[in-house]
């Protein structure tokens, strides 16, 4: 595993030190400092310093890249970089300057997450045996994920894709990739949370502005958590996951951004949300989507008269840390200062909690089918049975990464559906119950401590996530925002959530939490 984590580490630099010798040379305020210039800057603040001409978009990614190379063999964030990241920049900046209509992201760094296709990247999965650097086969998507287009079209650049644990399997880490263990931005000894590790690592360690995570139980919500960023992870259906590598993408998938800040969660949520007609998923999103778009949601009096709902043995019945519970009470405070009725507890009595537990289904039952459509919108000569047979390995055998999804339905037969009944089944029954939580209490939603402990060092533990898979099975939204930091040292987060579509209102109420409390702080990264 050394032997590959080091040649694609050096596959990344040498691509890496092509870009910067291809550029421009630093400018005398720029070198000799240790300094990044960009360190925590905003969408907005980008934009109006390129509006203002104090730089362009050609330094602002020589500078991004800079910073990757200085600090990437430490963190391990990356699987690809994009070799015409700087190319790309020069012509935002042509764009620019003859006063063409440019995207509400142009000329934003971004980082998108291994899982999602990208043209002129390979798709891994994060497994050895579909990694062409790792020994295994190479698979190449003809065309973007539909998110990929959206954000090209706003003119984001792109800078490279992010590791992440073998098929996305692990809540907590990236230790079972082939690019080997992403480590968190904060201190390299806490676990950085998974499966989107790198993006979080990325965004929170100031390798990008804005980075593309993913959610089947815990993805997005977790890495976010653990390195005190913001992350969306939102309705189900509203942001289309064609083109990326499924678990359940015909009933818990998501994306969802990853950003220090509420707004700029916000932002990069109005380029990626809604209907496409290439995915059938989103048709739910019709008229659910903001006409204005989520930034007119961003109010510093969001939490003024709300009324939410705490976490309680009504939800699970998982017992909070003791500093979890001071934390949380610290916040209930601030809370409460900007306006807010908590509600203790508004799910005891309504069996929940026991219902969540003997659910007859999590919506893993189409699986199979799901990964079947996944090779064929990549080439549609491609089956699962061909990848598998011609990686030479089989991931839900032999102990692989997939071994718990060996005996799920529809792997003899993947061109069919498999009965989804019981699983929406299950999903109607969390909505009712929390639809009726909510008139009961006249909640505007809910508002949990994101961990019921302290995030554990690498490989000593699992992150202990309150709200999953909760919130996957119901396909609600939730995001979420710092709130401060454990005596170790690991951040504490928030997660404010609610009924299907609410996106503005929890995220007008973080948004609120946020500017009160100002909790993150910029880690500083280490060589």
């Amino acid at each position: 595993m050394k032997k590959k984590i080091f040649l694609k580490s050096t596959f990344i630099m040498a691509i890496i030190m092509v870009l910067l010798t291809a550029g421009f040379t630093p400018t005398s305020s720029q070198a000799g400092t240790d300094e990044f210039l960009f360190k925590e800057i905003t969408v907005n603040e980008l934009m109006t310093g390129y509006e203002e001409g104090k730089y362009t978009t050609e330094e602002v990614v020589q500078s991004y890249l800079k910073r990757i190379e200085n600090y990437e063999e430490t963190y391990n964030a990356f699987t690809y970089m994009n070799k015409d990241a700087l190319k790309e920049a020069k012509k935002i900046d042509q764009m620019r300057e003859k006063g063409e209509k440019l995207g509400p992201l142009a000329g934003v760094p971004i980082v998108i997450k291994e899982a999602v296709d990208v043209v002129g990247y390979p798709t891994t999965f994060g497994w050895a045996p579909l990694s062409k650097e790792a020994g295994g086969i190479k698979l190449m998507p003809k065309k973007d994920a539909a998110i990929v287009t959206r954000l090209k079209e706003a003119g984001a650049i792109i800078l490279g894709k992010t590791n992440i644990p073998a098929f996305s399997a692990s809540g907590t880490d990236a230790n079972t990739s082939w690019a080997g263990p992403t480590y968190n931005a904060v201190n390299r000894s806490f676990a950085p949370g998974g499966s989107s590790s790198g993006t979080a690592m990325s965004v929170s360690g100031n390798f990008a502005v804005l980075g593309i995570a993913e959610e089947t139980g815990g993805s997005i919500q977790n890495p976010a958590a653990a390195q005190a960023i913001v992350g969306i992870k939102p309705t189900f259906g509203l942001v289309p996951t064609l083109g990326v590598t499924p678990l359940s993408s015909s009933t818990r998938d998501v994306l969802g951004p990853h950003a220090r800040t509420v707004e700029d969660a916000a932002r990069m949520l109005d380029v990626i949300a809604g209907y496409t007609e290439d995915d059938a998923i989103t048709e739910v999103a019709v008229g659910h989507v903001p006409e204005e778009g989520y930034t007119t949601f961003l109010d510093e009096n969001s939490l003024k008269g709300k009324r939410l709902g705490l976490y309680g043995p009504g939800w699970r019945t998982e017992q909070l840390s003791d500093e979890t519970k001071e934390l949380y009470a610290r916040t209930i405070q601030e809370l409460e200062a900007q306006g807010t009725e908590v509600v203790t507890d508004p799910f005891a009595g309504t069996g929940f909690a026991d219902y969540v537990k003997n659910a007859p289904s999590q919506g893993r039952e189409s699986f199979f089918y799901d990964l079947e459509n996944y090779f064929e919108n990549i080439n549609p000569n491609l089956t699962t049975e061909k990848v598998f047979e011609k990686a030479g390995a089989i991931p839900w055998e032999n102990g692989g990464p997939l071994s718990s999804r060996a005996n799920l339905p529809g792997k003899d037969n993947p061109d069919v559906l498999p009965d989804l009944t019981v699983f929406n089944e299950v999903r109607g029954e969390y909505r009712r119950i929390m639809n009726e939580v909510m008139e009961k209490h006249d909640l505007d939603g809910f508002v949990y401590p994101q961990m019921s402990k302290a995030t554990p060092e690498l490989g000593q533990g699992t992150i202990s996530a309150t709200t999953v898979s909760e919130i996957n099975v119901g396909g609600w939204p939730l995001i979420t925002v710092p709130a401060g930091y454990y005596s170790n040292g690991s951040p504490f987060a928030l997660a404010f959530f609610g009924k299907e579509w609410s996106e503005p209102d929890i995220i007008g109420m973080a948004y609120d939490y946020e500017q009160a409390t100002k909790h993150r702080q910029a880690p500083q990264l280490v060589e």
